[in-house]
């Protein structure tokens, strides 16, 4: 798999291409509307950032980011209903019970490949990266790092950039900096996730509306 991987980063070196995951197994299920399809993937890569490190040619770390907006919640959770055959009622139910678990922080999805286990470490208090919300009004450290596991059928039906060697992690990070100002302001069009190590250094960046 490295060896692969780095062939495969030379050759886009050298052909002075865009880099991209690599994308190993069954593809992620897909709506077989493909409006639907079409708008959910508008909706996710508005709300996505990725990045990559390297050292030299060798991969390093692989990383995409979502923001948990209410719009993508809402088109995630309308996703969910569209493969499960959920009554609009319980879009909605899920929809404001999300919100208020989540009241008082920004969430993110974050899935990594890491071609090392030993630096998959992102939800470890001795964690080798140092994790960072970056936005106009200023830098904050996550609230709670938490694993959610490796990734399956289930994450990639709604996060398709995972892959069969990716694992997920959800990110919360407070709403107000310490003088009480918004982390992210109301006229705020981005903001950037910075995973920063000895190793290198990933910023991934995602729009907020």
């Amino acid at each position: 798999m490295r060896t692969g991987l780095r062939f495969g980063a030379l050759l886009l070196a050298l052909a002075g291409c865009v880099t991209v995951p690599p994308q190993v197994g069954d593809s992620a299920p897909v709506s077989k509307d493909e409006r639907q399809e079409e708008a959910y993937q508008k909706v996710l890569a508005r709300f996505s950032g990725r990045d990559e490190v390297y050292k030299g040619f060798d991969t390093i770390l692989f990383a995409t980011a979502t923001l948990q907006t209410e719009a993508f919640r809402e088109a995630r959770l309308h996703r969910q209903a569209h493969f499960k055959v959920l009554p609009p009622e319980r879009v909605r139910e899920n929809l404001a019970q999300e919100i208020a678990a989540a009241a008082g922080t920004h969430e993110l999805f974050l899935g990594v490949y890491v071609y090392d286990y030993h630096y998959d470490d992102f939800d470890r208090p001795n964690s080798i990266w140092n994790v960072e919300l970056v936005t106009p009004a200023g830098t904050v450290r996550p609230l709670s790092v938490e694993r959610v596991g490796r990734a399956d059928m289930e994450m990639r039906a709604y996060y398709p950039y995972t892959g069969v060697f990716w694992v997920g992690y959800r990110l919360r990070f407070p709403a107000l900096f310490s003088n009480g100002a918004l982390v992210i302001p109301a006229n705020a069009e981005w903001v950037l996730l910075r995973l920063a190590s000895t190793l290198g250094k990933a910023e991934l960046r995602m729009q907020t509306r």
